[in-house]
């Protein structure tokens, strides 16, 4: 008999699916009667109830919104993707006198949302959000983690993982053809959303100290948030060797990906960054920050270079070196894409693994 599990997550979703984030909720369907409560506008079509609303507002709902849930779909297990929304599953837990055992899923440092993310305001919120956090991973029934990193932030409060393993992602536009050649010209990428955890005040910094040992060499950003007036000062400051795109499609992140030599991933913070293993799938080498999971995926001296979270200079030079040596760009890239297959893996995969650890906490 199928497990019944209910999903909960702040991730927004538009009703119907794009068929590349389908094939992952199909994939689930077929191991287990689901429904998923999420972030979108508002509609219900059976499977999938989306809800207006952005944290706090989404929060401070969650609890009766999942607690309506648990009466009516009576689920055996809750999956919640954060900490924060596994509070709010607790919480709505004892709100529906349910027993059912909620899963939390780690997929990055749960610190990062007010140190790090969104306005500075945030960080006033730290204290509780830090408490929230911690209280959950202890107080959930089972941990799902996606990397060594995420692990040892559970590890840390005191909990053993029931599991690790990575969360799908669809790569089709990263893996349908072979890698391009590395571009004649040296190009740095850029890609990710434009907040302090992903320093890019830093990649500015770098970029200024770099750019004149790398004559030739351009930077391509593809990003938007709040930090998006640093992109717009490098397009300023460097008009013929800065470009920016706030947003593409995931062909033009694989086609941004082909022109360019390296992926550069300053971030102060990562899960276990999809981005870098778009790259790898692409043939492209990462120079990127030794913070969170990044050192999880990049091995320094071959698939990436590794430099000190937040040190500018060292970002830079590490920049120089594989813009101005093509041999350690295609060594870069070679080991790369013999990474790549360790890291990704399919529907049906991911699909089993989560249906093994529902069932280890219905026995």
């Amino acid at each position: 008999m199928k497990p019944r599990v209910l999903f909960v997550s702040r991730t927004r979703y538009r009703l119907p699916l794009d068929p590349s984030v389908a094939r992952k909720w199909d994939a689930l369907a077929a191991e287990m009667e689901l429904r998923v409560l999420a972030g979108g506008d508002t509609a219900d079509d059976g499977r999938f109830r989306l809800v207006p609303g952005r944290s706090p507002a989404f929060y401070l709902s969650l609890p009766l919104r999942v607690a309506e849930e648990l009466r009516r779909f009576r689920p055996d297990v809750v999956v919640a993707q954060s900490p924060y929304e596994a509070s709010s599953v607790l919480a709505a837990r004892a709100l529906a006198r349910s027993r059912a055992r909620v899963v939390l899923e780690v997929h990055g440092d749960w610190h990062t949302a007010t140190r790090l993310y969104g306005s500075p305001l945030r960080r006033l919120l730290e204290p509780v959000s830090t408490t929230l956090a911690r209280a959950a991973v202890r107080r959930v029934d089972a941990v799902r983690t996606v990397s060594p990193f995420t692990s040892g932030l559970v590890r840390a409060v005191g909990v053993e993982p029931a599991t690790t393993f990575t969360t799908y992602f669809d790569v089709s536009a990263f893996s349908a053809t072979p890698p391009a050649p590395l571009p004649e010209r040296p190009r740095a990428l850029f890609v990710g959303v434009l907040e302090r955890y992903k320093n890019v005040h830093g990649l500015a910094e770098a970029w200024r100290l770099a750019a004149p040992s790398v004559p030739d060499a351009t930077l391509h950003l593809v990003g938007r948030g709040r930090e998006h007036a640093v992109s717009e000062q490098l397009v300023r400051d460097f008009p013929d060797r800065v470009t920016w795109d706030e947003r593409l499609p995931s062909s033009g992140v694989a086609a941004a990906l082909d022109a360019a030599t390296v992926l550069v991933l300053p971030s102060f913070s990562e899960g276990l960054p999809r981005v870098a293993m778009e790259a790898f799938a692409r043939g492209r080498g990462v120079v990127g920050a030794r913070a969170g999971g990044i050192p999880d995926i990049v091995e320094d001296g071959t698939s990436g270079l590794l430099v000190p979270p937040g040190d500018a200079a060292a970002l830079a030079d590490a920049l120089v070196r594989a813009l101005s040596d093509p041999q350690l760009a295609r060594s870069l890239a070679d080991g790369a894409r013999a990474s790549s297959a360790r890291w990704l893996q399919s529907p049906e995969e991911f699909a089993t693994r989560t249906r093994e650890l529902v069932d280890s906490l219905r026995r």
